[in-house]
């Protein structure tokens, strides 16, 4: 499993709850751009519209390669591919318990681009100072330790 891309800012923002593997409907060029690396995860969101999962604003660059008729949008949406169980599953929580389909990493599994997409609540301020202070401890702890010589 070769990794493309991470959503860092998902597991400051949001408490992950349940992760599911997606796959993700792509062109022929978008799929040699993502093998370049030249994709980027941030700001793009999950939303369910008519029982089909899409992933919104996430860029995949134009590969420098293609033809003059691969001008397409590179933050067009792009739909994902889930079970209707999951999907079923899925849209139950985020409209009655308050949950955010949030993507988190975009991976290759053998051919396929798969994206790993998690159910998340988003934490508070006082929850994300915590976290940044939780960090600082382990960091610290850490330098500690190679200081001592363990």
């Amino acid at each position: 499993m070769k990794i493309i891309a991470v959503n860092k800012s998902a597991s400051f923002e949001y408490f992950i709850e349940e992760k599911y593997e997606a796959g993700i409907i792509l062109e022929g060029n978008e799929i040699k751009s993502l093998r370049d690396g030249a994709v980027n995860m941030n700001d793009c969101f999950c939303f369910i519209r008519g029982g089909e999962v899409s992933v919104k604003n996430m860029h995949i660059a134009r590969y420098e390669h293609s033809d003059a008729f691969s001008t397409a949008d590179t933050r067009k949406d792009r739909k994902l591919l889930l079970h209707k169980s999951e999907i079923a599953k899925i849209a139950g929580k985020i409209n009655r318990q308050g949950y955010t389909l949030v993507p988190l990493k975009l991976y290759f599994k053998g051919a396929l681009v798969k994206m790993e997409v998690a159910l998340c609540k988003g934490k508070h301020t006082y929850d994300k100072k915590q976290t940044i202070a939780e960090r600082d401890v382990k960091r610290q702890t850490d330098r500690e330790i190679k200081r001592a010589g363990f």
